[in-house]
């Protein structure tokens, strides 16, 4: 009696995971936003000082749309890259927590365009009436959107310390400190508080790239490990 004998068909070996092209977009989000408002707080006359006035002035007067559509435009990159970052952590610690916190970064800055800050430190009026969507761009879009970003970095110190990666883990949780630092000497500067009102937008300028640049390594590294 013959006995036959089934081979079963090798498993072919499932292709490794593309970087999604969506990481892309965190490359591209800080230089552009950087760049933008260097140029127009450069060409910006009529008493406004990159040293000592914030970002959000510059949406300010006949050519606040440019800063409008800077807002808009680079909170929608960082809302897609975090969409690209979910896709690509997929599970292990921050894989959720980390995309949610960097797109309220992203929606933090959608929102700061879309309702117009109130002037600070006598840009463009010496007056500083209180109105709803200066409230709104303060206390709704720019506050959450700067915790939620340095959420983001300690939270990806903690999960990448899990990971047993220590050099990223060390510099998130150093980047997330000198931005919470940063931004609470611009805070307040802008409030009026001395001696920090003569540099208020200085540090700023050095806060948001601070968390640029974090955001740029972030998105690099994703795009490595998925190759």
């Amino acid at each position: 009696m013959a006995t036959l004998t089934v081979i079963a068909a090798a498993t072919p070996e499932r292709p490794p995971p593309r970087p999604s092209r969506l990481l892309v977009a965190g490359l591209l989000a800080g230089p552009l936003f950087t760049a933008a408002y260097l140029t127009e707080g450069a060409a910006r006359g009529n008493g406004y000082s990159q040293l000592r006035h914030p970002v959000s002035s510059l949406a300010l007067g006949p050519h606040g749309w440019e800063q409008i559509a800077n807002f808009g435009v680079c909170g929608l990159l960082v809302v897609l890259f975090s969409i690209g970052l979910r896709r690509t952590m997929r599970t292990g610690p921050g894989a959720l927590a980390v995309p949610l916190l960097v797109a309220g970064w992203g929606v933090g800055l959608i929102g700061a365009g879309l309702f117009v800050t109130d002037p600070v430190g006598g840009y463009p009026t010496a007056a500083s009436p209180v109105t709803w969507h200066g409230q709104l761009h303060d206390l709704a879009f720019s506050l959450p959107g700067f915790a939620a970003l340095t959420l983001a970095m300690l939270t990806a110190a903690v999960a990448s310390m899990r990971r047993r990666s220590n050099r990223f883990a060390l510099y998130s949780a150093l980047s997330g400190l000198a931005f919470a630092v940063l931004f609470a000497f611009a805070t307040m500067g802008f409030a009026g508080v001395h001696p920090w009102t003569s540099a208020a937008g200085l540090w700023q300028r050095l806060c948001v790239s601070v968390g640029w640049l974090w955001l740029a390594v972030l998105a690099a590294g994703h795009r490595r490990a998925a190759r």
